[in-house]
């Protein structure tokens, strides 16, 4: 009679003895372990990375946590900011103007209407145009450029050598510049009392436009006393003890 053969024992199989298992039945993980420990510098780089990262968000979150609360969030959080750049502003532009602003000038009046008064009586400006001086090579000049002299204006037929030749002596004395200045038919006999007359120093002006005959219309010897600012004076029928030294000493100011 045979016996029965024994059963053997069932035994618990582990997970744990499964590849790729452990006993807390994790999932299976793929876990390659490198030769050189180099081959991690870039894990451990990248972790660094996400470190700094997530300071950087702690940082930024603890500045702008009050912001954040109820009441500072939205338009009550950008408000006092916009006022407080604001009012920064204006306190920066009033320091930079003190800082930069240079001491006042006096305002600049114009002359008062009362201080025409004290000008003498006649005194005008020389009409605009060009006249021809000089003897032999004739130039044309602007009337105005004839400043801070004496211009005699002459005309026809005049019988006034005695004159000119007084006026011519009184202009030497002051140091101012002489013409003869003559228009029309007058304009002939120019050279020959520059020459005769004229001391030395006296230049010859045609007015062939007759620009300072139309202006002045003189009357007999008719002298024109013009200042550095090309204003003048007319002084017509002159007495023969005329003295006009003085005068004519005072034509290197301006006249107004």
């Amino acid at each position: 009679m045979q016996r029965p053969r024994p059963q053997p024992e069932e035994v618990p199989v582990s997970f744990a003895s499964e590849p790729g298992r452990d006993d807390g039945s994790l999932p299976p993980v793929h876990i390659e372990i490198p030769d050189d420990a180099r081959e991690l510098d870039r894990d451990v780089l990248a972790y660094r990375r996400e470190l700094r990262v997530k300071r950087r968000r702690q940082r930024i979150a603890r500045l702008f946590g009050p912001l954040q609360r109820h009441g500072f969030g939205g338009e009550a959080a950008i408000m006092p900011l916009i006022v407080t750049c604001v009012a920064l502003s204006m306190l920066a532009g009033a320091m930079l103007s003190v800082v930069t602003i240079s001491p006042a000038r006096a305002p600049i009046v114009s002359r008062p209407p009362q201080a025409t008064a004290s000008m003498p009586p006649g005194l005008t400006m020389l009409p605009a145009g060009d006249v021809q001086v000089g003897t032999g090579t004739v130039v044309p000049v602007p009337v105005r450029n004839l400043a801070s002299s004496a211009l005699a204006l002459i005309p026809v037929n005049c019988d006034c050598g005695p004159a000119l030749r007084r006026l011519a002596s009184q202009a030497a004395a002051a140091r101012v510049d002489l013409y003869f200045a003559a228009s029309g038919a007058a304009m002939s006999q120019l050279a020959t009392l520059a020459a005769q007359d004229g001391g030395g120093m006296a230049v010859a002006v045609y007015d062939t436009d007759n620009i300072l005959g139309a202006a002045y219309h003189p009357v007999g010897l008719t002298v024109l006393l013009v200042y550095s600012d090309a204003t003048g004076l007319t002084r017509r029928n002159l007495p023969a003890d005329f003295q006009l030294t003085s005068a004519l000493s005072g034509l290197g100011r301006p006249g107004a």
